[in-house]
């Protein structure tokens, strides 16, 4: 997990290969023996990279917890107090508070799935023809707000519709900010 804004790097002295400019570990070093979801570290952006535009964030008015899926370079407009690199591997970290997930596009499903077992946040996801998301749309707890058709990341548009939810009373007001609540 990494911190954010002040960087504390006292809790960890093994060097991070992909780690952002600021922020720090703050597992006080201990590290667990388990599969690693990444085979490799991230050293650059991918596809999977967009960062959400900080309208959204300020519309919202909210401050996060835990950003579960930050790009490598940390959290750019998120208002979070921690978060989660792919160095850090967020599926197998634990998650607390409320929660920003804007996951990796080219595989939501397990990132969902530890959402809705979470129970508490808001998500931006693509709206999908898919077992997951059919998972989001029957669970009683989540409430979405479809983006508008023109919704860009800041690095720009991409091809598919946005789909902002959330669970949670102070979450389901925050995405009503945005838009008509279902």
């Amino acid at each position: 997990m990494r911190n954010k804004p002040e960087p504390d790097t006292t809790l960890d002295s093994a060097p991070r290969s992909a780690s952002p400019p600021r922020g720090a570990q703050l597992d006080g070093g201990a590290r667990t023996e388990q599969l690693q979801m990444f085979a490799t570290p991230q050293t650059s952006r991918t596809s999977d990279d967009y960062w959400t535009p900080k309208w959204l964030f300020d519309a919202m008015g909210v401050t996060f917890d835990l950003d579960v899926a930050c790009p490598p370079e940390g959290p750019h407009f998120t208002p979070t107090k921690n978060y989660y690199t792919k160095a850090d591997d967020g599926l197998t970290q634990p998650w607390y508070g409320r929660v920003w997930m804007n996951p990796p596009y080219s595989k939501p499903a397990p990132w969902v799935h530890k959402f809705l077992e979470h129970g508490n946040g808001i998500a931006l996801t693509l709206n999908s023809k898919s077992k997951w998301f059919d998972m989001v749309w029957a669970d009683p707890r989540v409430h979405l707000v479809q983006m508008p058709q023109n919704f860009a990341f800041h690095q720009g548009r991409i091809p598919w519709v946005n789909v902002l939810w959330a669970i949670g009373d102070e979450n389901i007001e925050a995405i009503s900010k945005i838009g008509r609540v279902r």
